[in-house]
């Protein structure tokens, strides 16, 4: 599958990219493209990674020809670019248009274009009834890579476009983990939003593997789901505390711009029609056209009655907490120097 093809990642030098190296640097791919607008973090992956295997381009998914350009040759595309941060994306809602839905235009126009294989769009538990910028933007996102999955010139091909989507990843960039323990280090109270707010808790490796199946198993148009334990932000502080035997005391500042309770993962709609592949949801696109006339149902399904969310899957305990926290790398790298 791997052998001289050519694999770009859009947004590649993020917390998703450097972990998807990880994985790729030691397959027989001939050549992966690092495609993102941070030439800083280009160097310090380049100097890092001492690869030949990587080609680095300066880019901005925005720009349309630096996107057409980069992707000639390309069999594969993991598409990870994006504004993520709920805040900012609510204070520049125009700013996350721009990023995660005229930019995922570009890339899939490109792919389209280029003749690419597979391409994979990156989503977000926020997409499922969406209430803020960001999840709006990346709901957006993967209904533009259902319609493209159905353009001629992709299943001309035999191309395959399909989105995943996860929950929160502990510890990626600007997550809320390393900033608890930063707080913790300095003494300075733990800022939670509200303590009852449910998040699924998911690690980056967690992520990889669930666009490796998508990667190998999806069909055009799928939404796979990655299927998640969840917690408190409450029950986070407090395991962190007791890691790192802190007595930092815990302080409520009220949810932020544009956070919901609990988040959502498989709507209702989505679940009536889901299917259970062990770890993942494999959400199948609507294929039909606009003559619905024409169409019989014959399975007598009906919507589902329940939403997959981070209130009705599996809570973490405390003590589980502190387990799953332990398997990751940051925090014990950060446990060595508490």
């Amino acid at each position: 599958m791997f052998e001289n093809k050519i694999l770009m990642i859009t947004g590649g030098t993020g917390s998703f990219g450097n972990a998807v190296l990880e994985h790729f640097l030691d397959s027989e791919l001939k050549e992966i493209r690092i495609f993102s607008r941070d030439e800083k973090k280009q160097e310090d992956m380049r100097i890092h990674y001492k690869n030949d295997k990587l080609n680095f381009i300066i880019g901005n998914v925005r720009d349309f020809d630096a996107v057409n350009n980069a992707m000639v040759g390309v069999d594969y595309v993991f598409h990870a670019a994006a504004l993520k941060q709920v805040p900012s994306c609510e204070f520049y809602p125009m700013e996350a248009i721009k990023t995660n839905l005229l930019g995922a235009e570009n890339v899939l126009e490109a792919a389209a274009r280029n003749n690419v294989k597979k391409v994979i769009v990156l989503s977000t538990d926020k997409a499922a009834y969406p209430i803020n910028s960001m999840g709006m933007t990346k709901a957006l996102m993967e209904k533009l890579a259902i319609s493209k999955a159905r353009d001629q010139r992709i299943q001309k091909n035999g191309g395959v476009i399909c989105a995943t989507r996860y929950g929160n990843v502990m510890c990626s960039r600007g997550s809320v983990i390393p900033l608890f323990i930063n707080q913790i280090k300095q003494g300075l109270p733990i800022t939670i939003t509200e303590p009852k707010m449910t998040r699924f808790m998911m690690s980056l490796d967690d992520a990889v593997n669930l666009v490796m199946y998508a990667f190998e198993n999806a069909e055009p148009g799928d939404t796979l789901v990655q299927k998640a334990p969840a917690a408190t932000v409450e029950i986070l502080a407090q395991a962190l505390k007791e890691l790192f035997n802190a007595e930092n005391e815990i302080k409520i500042i009220g949810a932020r711009h544009g956070e919901k309770m609990y988040e959502t993962l498989c709507t209702h709609e989505e679940m009536s029609k889901a299917i259970d592949v062990g770890e993942f949801y494999r959400v199948p696109a609507d294929f039909r056209d606009l003559n619905y006339t024409k169409y019989v149902q014959r399975d007598g399904s009906k919507l589902s009655e329940r939403e997959y969310n981070s209130d009705n899957t599996r809570q973490l305990s405390l003590s589980e907490m502190k387990e799953l926290l332990l398997t990751l790398d940051y925090v014990k790298e950060e446990l060595k120097t508490r």
